[in-house]
């Protein structure tokens, strides 16, 4: 790993390792950590937007009941979309999210599953895995597990998963092409991927491809649409379909208060198969 790829992953880490360790409400924590690009405050940007988490949520396309279902404390507000509409996950499933944060979407995908399936959570930041670890205790949940490790290099097994879901998470990677590839490892065959993500619209200024802020708050990170095709080609993906979300403008524009990020990017939904 380069020195600009490890100083992009320990910004990350930093950021959003104190989101989880904050012990204000949502709202404030998302105030004073979130949202602002600029250079001096790199501590203030993640990907998310300024407000209560829940109808953050519903901006992103999560129903009351969903933002019902899971342990207080679990949904942060953060994301681009909601994976769970196309990951059409069943009973029995072994399900992993990769960034799993507080573990909003992993136990969404949790009553999916029911008690003969599984959900593993990854995440690299420790202060994530703790609080949702202790998230999981607050409604006794047995059959959901979260792992401590990064997605360029997940601590599973080959062959070991059904469907892959994730929230805005992978565009914060600077290895994507690795991060596919594991998925792709660690999918059953007739496994399938399911992410909502960032992507490109257009290429990115020199200003913001050098503002660490700006690649912490899920902007200058994404990939175009080409590119990811060309990466989960390359890991042995195929019936690859990404579908940009033009509504998601909406929020996009309050990512950052330095550039118009919507000018730049946009949310998608990511589907793929492992034959």
């Amino acid at each position: 790993m380069s020195q600009a790829d490890d100083k992009i992953k320990n910004d990350v880490k930093r950021i959003y390792g104190k989101i989880a360790s904050s012990d204000r409400a949502i709202s404030d924590i998302q105030n004073s950590l979130c949202c602002s690009t600029d250079n001096s405050s790199l501590e203030n940007s993640c990907c998310g937007t300024t407000g209560n988490s829940n109808d953050i949520s519903k901006q992103l396309g999560y129903s009351q009941d969903e933002l019902n279902a899971v342990p207080e404390g679990s949904n942060l507000g953060l994301g681009c979309g909601n994976p769970q509409v196309i990951a059409s996950i069943h009973e029995g499933e072994t399900v992993l999210d990769l960034g799993s944060g507080a573990g909003f979407d992993a136990f969404l995908a949790l009553d999916k599953v029911g008690v003969t399936g599984k959900v593993i959570g990854v995440d690299m930041t420790p202060e994530m895995i703790n609080k949702a670890n202790e998230n999981a205790k607050k409604r006794n949940f047995i059959n959901v597990e979260f792992k401590l490790g990064e997605i360029e290099n997940l601590p599973l097994e080959n062959n070991t998963v059904d469907v892959i879901i994730s929230n805005c998470v992978i565009n914060l990677s600077p290895d994507k092409s690795k991060v596919y590839g594991e998925a792709f490892r660690v999918l059953k065959n007739g496994g399938r991927l399911a992410i909502s993500d960032i992507i490109s619209k257009q290429p990115m200024t020199e200003e913001m491809k050098q503002d660490s802020g700006t690649y912490c708050a899920c902007i200058s990170g994404a990939s175009s649409v080409s590119e990811i095709e060309t990466m989960l080609k390359k890991s042995g993906f195929v019936d690859i379909k990404i579908e940009p979300k033009s509504d998601s403008s909406e929020f996009i524009k309050n990512w950052s208060d330095k550039f118009a990020s919507e000018n730049y990017v946009v949310s998608a939904s990511i589907t793929a198969l492992k034959l």
